[in-house]
């Protein structure tokens, strides 16, 4: 094969070379939130084209056949001009030569005081650069605005293979656009090729480095030593709950004799009637378990195929398309425990229930979406999907995920599993005493969703940088890890407050664990308005509504996970302990 030419592959499969009479490289542009120290480490919410601006285009510019997640992620990739051929060095290279009018010199301004760089992708690797700078250091007239006309490749190969590439704009060359006059340009390029001995396995690493730096690696252990540290210490508790409290609560009710003081101090036996006394809103309490249950199915698939991985460094658009596609074939669990669990509850209308469970987490979704999509469209920016790409997604909506949402319903209903329950229900309730001001339920909710919260906030950090900036998260593995202790300290934490409710005889659990477990998703959404005032510089309509839009649906579908997850650890618990006595 002559390795001459390359050119980037429109595939996800990196590692083939092609013979090509020009090298094609792909440019995405983007805005910047604030002033970058790394390139790798950028906020933005704002995409738009390459050719928005008035840049050296080719006389036919082709767009990238972009992926499905690609599309969602706001990638329009177009070719770019410039012909970096394998192994050939290209000293100041012209391009082309313009003359920019007075509207696109403003133009260019704004965006260069707007911090706005470009993306290149070269044989799918990734490299930035700034369009230019504002150069405050002079005393007239405010400053200038200085436009980079000069883009400088420094690429560097091992054998045949390229194994890294960076970008540089050279200060020194650029063009003054701090006034609205036309302005000519001559812009242009140079390339120098370097050997490496980085073998070609290894040339993502250079993009993930920043997350498994010495330093970060030591955050992200503490991370997950703090959040042992609260497992452990959650696990004891719980165990001298079951293995003192509720074993002394066994031996006093095994004594027929007792006392009414006895009776009085520990009264979790005495609601037995109630305590399976089934919720009010059983249709609402089932789509929650079964949306809950299907974004839990959801969260494990996605960190499996992470851990093997599938979502290696700049797999631009796997993410997203996962998303979608396991969303989809999911829905059948979303059906099943739905429909199982409501008619557990003695429901009786199923196929509403079914429309509900549906619709609980696609609807505010889809809601967010249209409006967010509007909002793009009125910026144009490359956020806003194009007919076919939402035409695709509702095909899979009505081909497949509805299909199976309605079979998997169909099979709950079929199921004809009864609840179990180890009590007998009384027909009448029992009524709950008066309760102190801390044993309400939003008190309880700050209880339940502190500790959960606080075991993950450090990796959130890394979470949101890699979700709304460039820092690429790799390490899967220790975020599979946080998430198996976000479970366990959610379920134990919730399992606890049930007990404590039933102790002092208040026998409405049911949607108190729901609420408890999926405080966390509370606390994510309060941590996403610090982020944002703190931690971003993010400004203006869209990149507000853009972030708080989807951190919101984000912050929902934790709360439904995480509230499913609270109470069947709860209904176990529960199920446990009555199912441990006699009750009469």
């Amino acid at each position: 094969m002559n390795y001459g030419n390359l050119t980037v592959q429109a595939s996800l499969q990196p590692f083939m070379l092609l013979n090509s009479s020009f090298v094609r490289i792909e440019l995405l542009f983007r805005q910047a939130m604030i002033r970058i120290i790394q390139l790798l480490f950028v906020y933005c919410s704002e995409t738009y084209r390459y050719y928005d601006l008035p840049f050296c285009a080719p006389e036919h510019p082709k767009d990238k056949r972009e992926a499905l997640g690609e599309v969602l992620n706001g990638d329009r990739l177009v070719d770019a001009p410039y012909e970096l051929n394998f192994k050939e060095d290209t000293n100041s290279k012209t391009l082309c030569k313009k003359t920019l009018s007075k509207e696109q010199v403003a133009k260019l301004r704004d965006a260069v005081a707007k911090d706005y760089y470009f993306q290149m992708y070269y044989d799918d690797l990734p490299l930035w650069g700034f369009l230019g700078k504002l150069d405050r250091n002079k005393e007239h007239g405010g400053g200038k605005c200085l436009l980079f006309k000069h883009i400088h490749f420094d690429i560097m190969y091992n054998n045949d293979r390229v194994i890294e590439i960076n970008v540089q704009t050279d200060p020194n060359v650029a063009v003054d656009i701090t006034e609205d006059k036309e302005v000519p340009v001559e812009f242009s390029y140079s390339v120098t090729w370097k050997k490496t001995d980085i073998p070609f396995e290894k040339r993502m690493e250079k993009y993930s480095k920043s997350s498994s730096m010495p330093q970060h690696l030591e955050i992200h252990w503490f991370s997950i030593i703090n959040s042992c540290v609260t497992v452990l210490l959650l696990t004891g508790f719980l165990a001298t709950i079951l293995m003192r409290v509720l074993k002394n609560d066994f031996i006093k009710y095994s004594h027929e004799d007792e006392s009414l003081e006895d009776q009085e101090e520990t009264g979790w036996k005495y609601i037995h009637g109630d305590v399976f006394r089934f919720p009010q809103q059983k249709s609402l309490f089932a789509a929650i378990i079964g949306s809950g249950s299907q974004l839990l199915a959801l969260a494990i698939f996605i960190f499996l195929l992470a851990i093997v991985g599938v979502f290696y460094p700049y797999n631009r658009g796997a993410l997203f398309t996962a998303l979608v596609v396991i969303y989809a074939l999911t829905s059948g669990i979303a059906g099943y425990t739905a429909t199982s669990f409501y008619l557990q509850l003695e429901g009786t209308n199923w196929v509403r229930n079914l429309i509900l469970t549906g619709c609980l987490f696609c609807g505010p979704l889809f809601l967010t979406f249209s409006f967010l999509n509007t909002v793009a469209i009125a910026y144009s920016a490359t956020a806003a999907l194009p007919f076919g790409t939402i035409i695709v997604i509702i095909l899979i909506w009505a081909l497949v995920t509805s299909p199976l949402l309605v079979l998997g319903g169909i099979a709950g209903k079929n199921s004809n599993t009864e609840f179990q329950a180890p009590c007998r229900t009384t027909k009448y309730p029992r009524e709950i005493p008066q309760m102190p001001w801390y044993r309400s339920t939003i008190p309880q909710m700050a209880m339940a969703g502190f500790l959960p919260f606080s075991a993950i906030y450090i990796e959130l950090y890394y979470i949101f940088a890699s979700i709304w900036g460039h820092k690429i998260y790799t390490i899967y593995s220790i975020l599979f890890i946080v998430f198996i202790i976000l479970i366990i300290v959610t379920a134990f934490v919730t399992v606890a407050l049930t007990y404590f409710q039933l102790a002092v005889e208040d026998h409405k659990w049911w949607w108190r664990s729901v609420l408890c477990g999926g405080s966390t998703g509370i606390f994510i959404f309060f941590y996403c308005i610090y982020y944002y005032h703190a931690r971003s510089d993010m400004s203006g309509f869209m990149q507000t509504s853009f972030f708080f839009g989807y951190m919101t649906c984000v912050c929902y579908g934790f709360f439904l996970m995480l509230g499913t997850v609270g109470f069947r650890a709860s209904l176990l618990f529960v199920r446990h302990i009555y199912r441990s006595i006699k009750c009469e």
